[in-house]
């Protein structure tokens, strides 16, 4: 997929768990309520949304230089403090993990 990388907007729009999954479905181009079991994983399979949320809702204990990486359905996820979340394509969806990479 070669579609350009997609940020959602930032904090107090919507906690961090939901902007997660309305930054994948933006990437993918489909409506968010498509991203749902079983054709994607549980957001809590990769991350606890509560603690996610909790992390992110005090700005004290965040600042704009905080970041939260994750991967999430081939997607490489940031969260940052401002509560911007970006979406890639994952560096690592061509390589099994313990697989050593060529040069």
């Amino acid at each position: 997929m070669s579609s350009p990388d997609k940020t959602s907007p930032p904090r107090d729009a919507v906690p961090p768990s939901q902007a997660i999954i309305e930054a994948i479905a933006a990437h993918e181009g489909v409506d968010v309520t498509e991203i749902e079991p079983p054709e994607y994983e549980p957001l809590y399979e990769v991350v606890n949304p509560e603690a996610l949320d909790s992390l992110f809702r005090t700005p004290a204990r965040t600042s704009e230089t905080t970041r939260l990486l994750l991967e999430y359905e081939g997607y490489d996820v940031t969260v940052y403090g401002d509560g911007r979340v970006e979406v890639t394509d994952s560096s690592h969806s061509n390589n099994s993990v313990g697989t050593p990479i060529e040069d």
